[in-house]
């Protein structure tokens, strides 16, 4: 008996996260929640944090932006 492979959505793509159109990192799915990387220095401050939601993540970059101008 044969099985065909049928390919699933992979849910642990990275998640981009932008603030005013700048990409300051990607969330990627963690246990917990979800895990932000940064790719912007400045958004270094919160590299490796466990966000909720990718809603959080966001927030909590967009604040870190804004705190440092």
């Amino acid at each position: 008996m044969q099985h065909s492979h049928v390919d699933k959505p992979n849910g642990n793509r990275p998640i981009t996260i932008e603030v005013g159109g700048e990409p300051l990192g990607v969330v990627v799915p963690d246990a917990a929640g979800f895990r932000f990387l940064a790719v912007r220095f400045t958004a270094f401050d919160i590299d490796g944090q466990v966000f909720e939601s990718v809603e959080a993540a966001r927030a909590a970059a967009s604040l870190l932006l804004e705190r440092q101008h």
